[in-house]
């Protein structure tokens, strides 16, 4: 399992948080979880499924790119 989390703190509203997980499931699959929402408070989730890891990492890398450049820092 490899997750990646990232803040954004914005000058005004709520800081808000950003999760890519990449897990196996039990059919022999490979899941990618995403998390959004603002900090402390309930968030969205969206799990896509992929045949092998190579396509659910090359999706987990465009996801966290897409964060990364709407303003997200990584967590420490």
């Amino acid at each position: 399992m490899t997750c990646c989390l990232m803040y954004h703190t914005p000058s005004k509203g709520p800081a808000r948080y950003y999760r890519v997980e990449i897990a196996f499931n039990l059919f022999e699959e490979v899941s990618v979880l995403r998390e959004w929402g603002r900090k402390g408070g309930r968030g969205r989730m969206e799990v896509a499924i992929f045949a092998n890891l190579r396509h659910a990492s090359e999706a987990a890398d465009r996801w966290r790119e897409s964060a990364l450049r709407r303003g997200y820092d990584r967590a420490a």
